[in-house]
């Protein structure tokens, strides 16, 4: 059988369960896949791999690969290795991403561009799937990703031929190498320029398609439309619950769980697998920042870290781990029927009998932890549950209507249906097992599909090693401690050269790491009087003045004491505004409103730009505004300015801390 190499990283299981999609069909299409994480280095070696590589890689944080391909990573980026490092190598690569983030689909793209630098050439096109959910269809599974699993067979197959029949393969490299992506200085960023163009093309080829589809309504009968409006989570109306469905494999079980007697050994977080050391350190203080009327909470919690080898810079992050709610875990082993069991020790192994290809046990769950334990800081009992959940739920619903519904949202068909009420809805297991009383899944079913509990990042706001502070949401005050990992943005940190300007952009609970910044540039002016220091510019903003301004007394010390040299603070939700602030609502109003300065700042001082907080909205607005501002003051097309912001990035001066 034709053998291929299936490589894949995965953050929160989407990748593998893609990866493990393609293992299971490649038998049907005459192929055998070898399926490994990226992390499992002992069991592949590409140095001397002479099978086709396929790759399924997601991305995390602010455009990173996931932490199970870092260390792969790292190893490829040697810039020692000679360029023709992997020239034996042959490959196709699926990318994973969300297009509501600056650097879409950037984790697939850096492994992408440097198997390319070190000579791997492409069998088969690369895929970027966008995990941004469309109103009509799912934009990552009906559009790229089952398109482009259909599209490997074929790849596959004229690969084999070519290499079998000792044929030339230089038209295959040739046109591998026609699609590779460039490798000037912006290659990176001009790509997802380049991809934001496709996905505005995608947006206008759905809103052709919901028009043929919104025309076909109204050419029904009315009440076909109406019925569609009353339908839920549970019950659906016609077409759909009249429709023929096309319904996924059902996904081969593989774990069994058996639950042992407690021996009443005491449990710590520590040993759930991590990358990054834990560290279990007390609260000493929480200041509520925001008034009760705030429409958000937002605290500032200083930790203790006086008693552990936790080091960190300003601009740094570190992850929170948070356990899942008590009433919450109770709640669903009451739904499993094991609440009376909830201090047993969970033993897991593979089914003798499945056929899940390269079946593992989950490194997350640590051997011998209580149930208790693996609801609580293994599981993200909160995650949304997959369409291959869904058709794993069907098999153990007894319900007739239940299993009818479960079957729909999982199908093709049913897709709306599914981004509305389970997706955009960010329903959870327990909200489905509420929802269909007759579903009862084994515990090896859950720890199939359940993710790892994904850790929080938030931003240090303090620039002493001890304690650091950071502006948290929602913990409680009565917590005697947390626990945490660092997480070393090795990007977001002031330049090395204090005079050189610095653009703050950090509205809301983004501005925690520009206080670090300011902390840490007042102790070099304090340290070094005749020093030369370059200007430093925050725009930050809030909802009310007098509810939710962080660091008000802060900022304006800083401000009077010379090192904060500009302050513009917009206000989003009041009909007025004070004497310092000006009338604008947003902070990208304000960068335009100082178009000039910001972009003598940026492109003739060569001074460096900062944008921390939310991805979705603010940090694209603001790049929008920043590519305004240089197509005005340059008097460039928005496309060269665009490359101009992309040149920025690259040279990592235009840098972006985003969640």
């Amino acid at each position: 059988m034709r053998r291929f190499l299936l490589l894949y990283a995965t953050q929160q299981g989407q990748a593998k369960a893609i990866a493990e999609e393609i293992c299971e069909k490649a038998v049907t299409h005459g192929f055998s896949a070898d399926l490994h994480c990226f992390s499992e280095s002992d069991k592949y070696d590409l140095k001397t791999e002479t099978a086709p590589l396929v790759v399924v890689v997601s991305t995390t944080g602010n455009g990173d690969p996931p932490d199970t391909a870092r260390k792969f990573v790292k190893a490829i980026q040697d810039r020692s290795l000679p360029a023709d490092f992997f020239a034996h190598l042959r490959y196709g690569l699926l990318g994973l991403g969300d297009s509501e983030y600056t650097y879409f689909c950037n984790g697939g793209k850096i492994i992408d561009k440097r198997l390319q630098e070190l000579g791997a050439q492409r069998f088969y096109d690369t895929g970027h799937a966008d995990d941004c959910v469309g109103v009509v269809l799912d934009l990552g599974l009906e559009l790229v990703v089952e398109p482009w699993i259909d599209g490997l067979w074929a790849a596959l197959t004229k690969h084999f031929t070519s290499v079998g029949g000792k044929e030339e393969m230089s038209g295959t490299l040739t046109a591998a190498s026609d699609a590779s992506p460039r490798t000037d200085p912006v290659a990176l960023e001009l790509l997802h320029v380049e991809s934001q163009v496709e996905l505005l093309r995608l947006d206008d080829s759905r809103k052709k398609d919901s028009e043929v589809l919104e025309q076909s309504a109204v050419n029904k009968e009315s009440s076909a439309l109406a019925a569609d409006f009353e339908s839920s989570l549970t019950r659906s109306g016609p077409p759909l619950s009249q429709a023929s469905l096309n319904i996924p494999a059902l996904p081969p079980e593989y774990l069994q769980a058996c639950l042992q007697e407690p021996l009443g050994q005491e449990e710590s977080q520590a040993s759930v697998t991590s990358v990054d050391p834990i560290f279990h350190v007390p609260i000493s203080k929480a200041v509520q920042l925001t008034t009760n009327d705030a429409i958000k909470t937002t605290l500032l919690v200083e930790l203790d870290i006086s008693k552990t080898n936790f080091s960190y810079q300003p601009g740094d992050a570190f992850n929170v781990i948070c356990p899942n709610s008590d009433s919450e875990v109770q709640d669903l082993v009451q739904r499993l029927q094991l609440a009376d069991r909830l201090e047993h020790r969970v033993f897991l192994k593979i089914k003798a009998d499945t056929k899940k290809k390269g079946a593992a046990l989950p490194q997350h769950v640590p051997e011998g932890c209580s149930l208790r334990f693996l609801f609580t800081w293994c599981l993200e009992i909160r995650a949304v549950p997959k369409k291959a959940f869904l058709r794993a739920l069907v098999d153990h619903t007894s319900d007739g209507a239940e299993r009818r519904r479960l079957q729909e949202l999982c199908s093709r068909q049913g897709a709306p249906d599914y981004n509305r009420l389970v997706r955009d809805a960010r329903a959870c297991v327990l909200g489905l097992l509420r929802a269909f009383p007759s579903c009862r899944p084994p515990l090896g079913l859950l720890l199939e599909h359940l993710p790892k509990l994904q850790p929080r990042p938030y931003s240090c706001a303090s620039e002493r090693p001890n304690p650091p502070s950071a502006a948290l949401i929602g913990v409680p005050s009565a917590v005697p401690g947390i626990t945490i990992s660092p997480r070393t943005t090795n990007f977001f940190h002031l330049p090395n050269d204090p005079s050189a300007p610095v653009i703050m952009v950090g509205p809301g609970a983004g501005v925690a790491p520009f206080i670090g910044f300011l902390q840490h540039r007042e102790k070099l002016q304090e340290q070094r009087p005749g020093g030369r220091f370059g200007a430093m510019w925050l725009f930050f903003g809030c909802r009310h003045k007098d509810r939710d301004y962080l660091f008000r007394e802060e900022l304006r010390h800083f401000l009077k004491c010379g090192i904060l040299t500009h302050l513009k603070v917009s206000f989003s939700r009041d009909a007025r505004v004070g004497e310092e602030e000006a009338p604008v609502k947003y902070v990208q109003d304000h960068i335009q409103r100082h178009s000039k300065q910001v972009a003598r700042v940026l492109l003739h001082e060569n001074g460096y730009i900062y944008v921390c907080g939310d991805a979705k909205n603010m940090a694209k607005d603001v790049n929008d505004a920043l590519v305004e501002v240089i197509s005005k003051e340059v008097g460039v097309e928005k496309l060269e300015a665009m490359r101009t912001l992309a040149t920025l990035k690259e040279e990592k001066r235009y840098l972006q801390d985003i969640w």
